[in-house]
């Protein structure tokens, strides 16, 4: 290494203040970390380095690469690696053509490397706890907004069970004594309306988590293929087929044995609904020492990330008016909930959607 005079270590150190400085107010002015801040940055190590025009910077982070100009085949570098959370993602190199006259490389700007592969990890992570924050608010949000509808509901499921049953009951009455054809079609419509609306409160209810639950430790297995063999003929009528997978037929857990099945024709009913003709839904169920899963896998046209958020929010639906309520999905995310469990939509490959249940092996 070459020894250089103090006029020009002292211009050297002004240059590694200045890009310390100039990366802490870059960092520090962008609160989102873009691939635009870490050029800035490349381009500021560039200037500090005592050869600049000679100097490449080359930065790799993740999926994220950047380097300041063409790299030739053959080069000397100085490298720091960059730490995200104490684990190595990536690093910044600082090269030099091996022809070049500028060939050696100071202690000092490996120190100075040193200092920016760590500016540049502390950035990131902040970013990083910074984005985990917005999530986390937004999940307390949606869990207070929840909280609060599920009260609502519970209260409008209680006042409307009376009059329905009141009206269900009077039709029938009037079914029973009337002998008029027109009068029977009209009734007939108030029954058909007032069963559809009695579901649609068994279904309230269900979210607001208002129907009691009668956990028993319970065999898997024969349940999944009920539920199956009576949605027969809406498979048939879609022209959808289903493959079923057990890892353990023996497979046994406390839960509600109704409210499962409720879990499983909802999301099942939807992926018939989304899936297309000839396609397959695959039901897998695994499990291991603490819970159980449930896999549902369709080849539909898959949920778009913009919606996905709130695809188990109550009332919300894509189906066109009068094909669905909006509360499918809501109520199998409370019955999944009061079971302790939990439930998330992935994307199936190459298309389509997989929801994945889990639920604990013991209540």
């Amino acid at each position: 290494m070459l020894e250089i005079s103090t006029e020009e270590k002292l211009k050297e150190r002004i240059k590694e203040l200045s890009c310390l400085y100039d990366i802490s107010k870059t960092t520090s002015t962008n609160v989102t970390c873009s691939e635009s801040v870490l050029k800035e940055i490349c381009e500021i190590v560039k200037i500090a380095w005592r050869f600049s025009n000679d100097s490449i910077v080359e930065l790799k982070y993740s999926d994220f690469y950047f380097v300041t100009s063409t790299l030739p085949k053959d080069t000397i570098f100085q490298i720091s690696p960059v730490f995200i959370f104490e684990k190595e993602v990536g690093f910044i190199k600082v090269h030099y053509p091996s022809d070049s006259d500028a060939f050696f490389l100071i202690e000092e700007e490996q120190q100075l490397l040193d200092k920016v592969a760590l500016e540049i990890g502390n950035y990131i992570e902040k970013n990083h706890v910074r984005e985990r924050e917005k999530q986390l608010q937004r999940s307390v949000e949606r869990i207070d907004r929840l909280s609060i509808l599920g009260e609502i509901t519970a209260g409008i499921a209680h006042e409307l069970n009376t009059p329905l049953g009141n009206i269900l009951g009077f039709a029938e009455l009037i079914n029973e004594q009337n002998i008029d054809r027109q009068v029977t079609q009209d009734v007939s419509k108030i029954i058909n309306a007032a069963i559809y609306s009695r579901e649609i409160v068994k279904k309230l209810m269900f979210f607001s988590c208002e129907m009691p639950q009668n956990m028993e430790v319970v065999s898997i297995k024969p349940i999944v293929v009920e539920a199956l063999s009576l949605l027969g003929p809406n498979f048939k009528k879609a022209q959808v087929s289903y493959e079923l997978i057990f890892d353990n037929p023996e497979l046994k857990a406390q839960i509600d044995n109704i409210q499962l099945t409720q879990v499983l024709f909802n999301i099942l009913i939807n992926s018939i609904y989304v899936a297309p003709e000839n396609s397959s839904i695959t039901v897998k169920v695994t499990d291991d020492a603490s819970n159980f899963y449930i896999e549902i896998a369709d080849e539909g046209s898959g949920i778009p990330e913009e919606i996905k958020s709130r695809i188990f929010e109550p009332f919300f639906t894509t189906k066109p008016i009068g094909e669905g309520s909006g509360l499918g999905l809501s109520v199998v995310h409370g019955i999944v909930k009061s079971h302790r469990g939990d439930i998330i939509a992935l994307d199936n490959h190459p298309k389509g959607t997989i929801f994945q249940v889990r639920l604990p092996l013991n209540s």
